[in-house]
């Protein structure tokens, strides 16, 4: 029997996505074009592969068992068969979408951007915004970089901590909080803050740790991004708390203070994220080494 690379790459595609519809836009290739593709892999295997469970699809025991083997084999292949010849940054032409946390495109961007224009002026890139929910676009090809505190599960997902920062508060000159010698953690509380979050939730991991010293703060808004929380501390006497190194440059140009936090949690890490199948690309590599440089932030 005479093996056929395509198949492999949409059965790879359809064990991920769990559907024909996610398989084909991952592989940029029609819903019908991939349900012939299924049948033939049915034909192939003697197995259903996946099989409809009311409105979803669910994979038979046997694909189950041959992921991660099917991922490992298509990984090998690309790379066998991934260009080996040098990298022309001078005659590079590309488009790089990168979906990074807003807070990092401003303190990093800027930079990447130089470092990219001045090694290769033809590149261009697109910072996205972060969605409100978990989306598949980094699998499908259609995000190259992701850059945020959330390390991926997913096995096809490379992740890189490249770099950490502390939390801090951020409140506005002449603040109650800056007028005093020591921020307590019961002072802290007392306060009314503003969370940072793009999904809308109004308690994270500072509420778990208030509640260890049996002490709850007041939330009174949640907002999607830190430079929207900024711009509500800076004319209240709202309290926000922000990773240090995300909120420097801001500080700087609205002129909030910065304090240390009452309170003992780690550091928030900077995952840079990417898909397996950019491991061999020259030009993906590239990208991720001056991402790498770019997003290396202070604790």
């Amino acid at each position: 029997m005479q093996l056929d690379l395509n198949l492999l790459a949409a059965l790879d595609a359809l064990l991920e996505e769990g559907s024909v519809a996610g398989a084909a836009a991952r592989l940029h290739v029609t819903a019908p074009a991939m349900s012939r593709s299924l049948g033939r892999i049915r034909r192939t295997t003697g197995d259903q592969i996946l099989v409809r469970t009311g409105r979803t699809m669910t994979p038979t025991p046997y694909a189950i068992a041959v992921r991660e083997q099917v991922h490992a084999l298509l990984h090998q292949v690309q790379g066998v068969l991934a260009p080996s010849r040098d990298l022309d940054l001078a005659t590079l032409e590309r488009t790089f979408t990168l979906r990074w946390h807003d807070s990092l495109v401003a303190l990093s961007g800027p930079a990447l951007l130089a470092a990219v224009r001045g090694q290769a002026p033809g590149v261009r890139l697109r910072f996205v915004a972060e969605s409100s929910i978990d989306t598949p676009e980094l699998r499908r090809g259609e995000v190259d970089l992701e850059a945020n505190a959330n390390r991926p599960n997913a096995p096809d997902i490379r992740a890189e901590n490249v770099g950490e920062t502390r939390l801090v508060i951020v409140v506005r000159q002449g603040h109650p909080l800056a007028r005093v010698r020591t921020v307590t953690a019961q002072r802290y509380a007392d306060a009314e803050h503003v969370t940072v979050s793009r999904r809308g939730n109004l308690s994270n991991a500072l509420d778990d740790a208030l509640a260890q010293l049996g002490l709850t703060r007041r939330v009174v808004a949640t907002v999607p991004t830190e430079a929207a929380a900024l711009e509500f501390a800076r004319g209240s006497d709202l309290v926000i708390s922000a990773p240090e190194a995300t909120t420097r440059s801001a500080v700087a140009d609205l002129g909030p203070v910065l304090l240390p936090l009452p309170i003992e949690l780690p550091s928030a890490p900077v995952y840079l994220s990417w898909h397996q199948r950019y491991d061999t690309d020259h030009a993906h590599a590239w990208l991720r080494g001056l991402a790498r440089t770019a997003l290396s932030v202070a604790p």
